[in-house]
């Protein structure tokens, strides 16, 4: 395994979309992630490629039946919108890290038989913040293709 290592959301974008490096053109996405704290995050990665010409969606808790389409909004960037979206199109499929956190999220074996259902995906990408993958030992449980750990710090001045 390579470690790389970016500072800042456009460290973090960057990474992101290294990893997407040899993903065709106009592949789908599917960003699997807790309702709430994870869309922004599909929105800020979408973004990081929307010159990609790729189709996003966005399954919470790992729920197929309540998965929907990503949309870009002029003056907004990307949405999630009512549209439903197919989760056995996608081509790539981002585990955001909130999933992994038992309040937000859901168990690992819910995402397990997602991915399972989906034969034609190439990649899987999880994303998550502050070590949560590991420290859930969803890194051990779940086959990513491409981790990417993220920290933030914040402080009042």
């Amino acid at each position: 395994m390579i470690m790389v290592k970016a500072e800042g959301i456009s460290g973090l974008t960057k990474l992101f979309r290294e990893s997407l490096v040899d993903v065709d053109e106009a592949s789908t996405i599917l960003f699997v992630g807790s309702e709430a704290v994870c869309p922004p995050f599909a929105q800020l990665l979408a973004y990081a490629v929307r010159d990609r010409k790729m189709r996003f969606g966005f399954c919470p808790k790992a729920e197929w039946g309540n998965s929907r389409a990503m949309k870009w909004v002029d003056g907004a960037g990307f949405q999630i919108d009512e549209e439903s979206f197919e989760p056995g199109e996608a081509d790539v499929i981002v585990i955001l890290g909130g999933l992994a956190i038992p309040k937000f999220g859901c168990p690992v074996e819910d995402v397990k038989a997602l991915i399972s259902q989906i034969p034609k995906h190439r990649l899987v990408l999880g994303l998550g913040f502050m070590d949560v993958f590991r420290k859930t030992g969803w890194n051990t449980l779940l086959h990513f293709d491409v981790l990417i750990d993220a920290y933030m710090s914040a402080e009042v001045i």
